[in-house]
């Protein structure tokens, strides 16, 4: 048996749960930069703002509604969702944490289970010790699991936030209901391949013959069949290594100066070096790009990038930072006002296991320096060791006018009852 544990408009919910105020009113959560809403609470999507507004634009429409609007607080929704996935491993060791707001969870040897009454359990510990209201669906495969959960979410008052598909009755009636563009798995090409063939429900979908799927589609869709149809055929992901690492940006202004440019990709070369240690890798590449403003057509338009090879693997801060100054340097083109910059690191290896240069090796005092800076910023958190040519005073330079305190991650913030 599988479950989908999916937090309710999770960000917005982080919010209500340390300032009361906020409840039943209309929320909406920002980008970066506070650029459109990327989360609304349930009374704002009822009012019609829409996922992905410019907020610019929809300013007038949020102050006659008196919808709440926030920047992104990801230090406070990061902690919360670490709160949430400890509590769901209470229940089960097998856990696949999905995304920052939901979990699959695999039960074996649950066979005597009251699995109706497990998901209300699971709904009502994290409720009452995080404060985050939850939809939980249970069922024999993981892709039927988030078709009850679609259910539990989508009828509140009848299914009291959960659902268990547990007979063949349920899992037809449930791919009836179910419309094909929302079913797991299935995108937009797919959508279109698969309404040539007259199919408007997850139903139409697993009526297809097994043999016309495996030859018009991959392994995948026809897993995706199989699943649905109560088969259990895809299982819980292990925790992979990544094959590339990025830290992608927009800045807070426009910049037009090297110096602030410099700065940003000597930030984010740190970024992607300190998630390299963190899965234990190396890289081979550095790929730096910039762009301007692409909004702002009025204004002259620029965007390149550029990819450097290291002679050796590497994960120190000094030696990525460095190649990715230089790398940008060489595509910056003045009286550009640049807006967006990245840095990623690719090709990437076990950190120790790789093929030896002859000839050149990095210096054996950054592993011990890199070994330290980590452990500093660990114990002090806000990362307070940086490079040089890095802001001193913070850590991303993000517009975010509307930001709540980070109450659970930052001493100051913490609520004081009094």
């Amino acid at each position: 048996m599988y479950a989908l544990v999916d937090c309710n408009n999770f960000y917005a919910s982080c919010e209500r749960v340390f300032n009361p105020n906020l409840r039943n009113k209309p929320i909406a959560i920002l980008s970066n930069n506070d650029g459109c809403v990327i989360s609304r609470s349930d009374e704002a999507k009822a009012i019609g703002l829409p996922m992905g507004a410019p907020i610019f634009k929809w300013e007038g429409f949020c102050k006659v509604n008196n919808v709440q609007v926030f920047s992104s607080n990801y230090p406070l929704y990061g902690d919360m969702s670490s709160r949430v996935m400890a509590l769901l491993e209470q229940f089960t060791p097998d856990v696949e944490v999905y995304s920052i707001d939901e979990a699959f969870l695999e039960f074996k040897g649950f066979d005597n289970h009251n699995f109706d009454d497990y998901g209300h359990q699971i709904r009502g510990r994290i409720l009452k010790w995080t404060g985050i209201p939850t939809c939980v669906g249970l069922a024999p495969t993981k892709a039927l699991s988030k078709v009850a959960n679609k259910i539990a979410r989508k009828f509140p008052e009848q299914t009291k936030g959960v659902y268990v598909i547990d007979s063949e009755e349920k899992r037809i009636k449930a791919l009836q209901w179910i419309k094909l563009e929302d079913v797991w798995g299935i995108g937009r090409g797919l959508q279109k391949r698969l309404k040539v063939k007259n199919c408007k429900t997850a139903f139409d979908f697993v009526q297809l013959s097994d043999d016309w799927v495996r030859k018009s589609f991959s392994i995948t869709e026809w897993k995706l069949k199989k699943d649905l149809e109560g088969i259990s055929t895809l299982t819980l992901d292990e925790v992979k290594t990544k094959r590339a690492i990025a830290t992608t940006r927009s800045f807070e202004y426009t910049f037009s100066d090297f110096d602030n440019i410099k700065e940003r990709i000597s930030t984010f070369a740190m970024s992607c070096s300190e998630k390299l240690r963190k899965q234990h890798s190396s890289c081979h590449m550095v790929y730096v790009m910039l762009s301007s403003d692409r909004h702002k057509k009025q204004e002259e338009q620029h965007r390149a990038s550029r990819v450097v090879s290291l002679p050796s693997p590497t994960n120190s801060s000094l030696v990525i930072s460095n190649c990715a100054v230089k790398a940008v340097a060489s595509i910056f083109k003045r009286g550009i006002k640049y807006k967006r910059a990245g840095v990623i690191v690719t090709g990437l290896v076990p950190e120790n296991n790789y093929q030896l240069d002859l000839f050149e090796q990095e210096n054996e005092k950054h592993k011990h320096l890199m070994h330290t800076i980590d452990h500093l910023n660990s114990k002090y958190s806000d990362y307070k060791i940086k490079l040089g040519n890095q802001d001193l005073k913070r850590t991303w330079k993000m517009r975010q006018e509307r930001l709540s305190p980070r109450y659970t991650t930052n001493i100051n913030d913490i609520i004081v009852a009094k």
